[in-house]
């Protein structure tokens, strides 16, 4: 049997599943496209054998981390957003996007670390108007905060990543590869570094297919893959993820 893999259906993940798509690597796994929460629900579950899951859960559920691919930013990431309505140090009730789950402990780290604040968060669609009507702030992931002018004359819009480099001087590690315990993905790495490559060699041809659909300006697109994400877990980024998650269990988010 194939590997069963659950992968993010999101464009900041499309270098790393470009070869699984299109390349050499596509018969390799039983693929299939989540939003990030539900490929950690499905892991857990062990519905599938590896998952590109958010970096918290490796604090949260019994797997393992194949190294050493993720999706990290090391400054501004522009799809993790806060839209704030009021002083983001006074932000008491934040609506996150319900597919997060890095990201809302992210905002929680950033939210007590720089501006002493600790909102009530209520997980809701990412409507950005919806979810201001009910809280103080809005939390915006992936391809929807790719679709919010981070320069919005109504509202404080703060890139989470570049917070996160400016208050630790680390990349953050938003997502990672990681298997099931117990399921040997030795054999599965070597596809999944390959499936990279062959992505990163056709950023051009990925902006070109992927941008449109998804209402992303291609101009946009590609600097989001070229410079805002990077998507190797090397030894600054691998001492980000290490504090996050210390982080994460100091204050209690995990």
């Amino acid at each position: 049997m194939k590997p069963r893999v659950c992968a993010v259906s999101y464009l900041n993940t499309t270098p790393l599943t470009w070869g699984l798509l299109h390349g050499p690597q596509r018969d390799a796994f039983d693929l299939r496209f989540e939003i990030p929460s539900i490929c950690a629900a499905r892991l857990r579950a062990g519905e599938v054998d590896i998952g590109l899951v958010p970096a918290i859960e490796l604090e949260r559920q019994p797997i393992e981390l194949i190294p050493p691919l993720g999706i990290v930013s090391r400054g501004a990431v522009r799809s993790i957003l806060l839209v704030s309505r009021v002083p983001v140090d006074e932000i008491a009730t934040l609506a996150a996007d319900l597919s997060s789950r890095t990201s809302v402990v992210l905002a929680q780290v950033i939210l007590a670390k720089r501006f002493g604040v600790c909102p009530v968060v209520t997980a809701m669609p990412p409507d950005v108007g919806a979810m201001l009507d009910r809280a103080d702030a809005a939390l915006v992931i992936g391809d929807p905060a790719l679709l919010i002018d981070p320069l919005r004359k109504d509202a404080t819009v703060t890139d989470l990543g570049l917070d996160w480099t400016e208050l630790t001087g680390l990349p953050m590690v938003y997502a990672v590869w990681a298997a099931r315990s117990g399921f040997d993905w030795t054999k599965a790495a070597p596809v999944l570094e390959a499936s990279w490559r062959f992505g990163r060699e056709r950023i051009g041809a990925i902006v070109a297919a992927e941008a449109s659909p998804r209402g992303v300006p291609k101009e946009l697109a590609c600097a989001y893959l070229t410079r805002n994400i990077s998507f190797e877990v090397d030894e600054p980024a691998s001492r980000g993820l290490e504090l996050f998650r210390s982080m994460a269990r100091d204050g209690g988010w995990v």
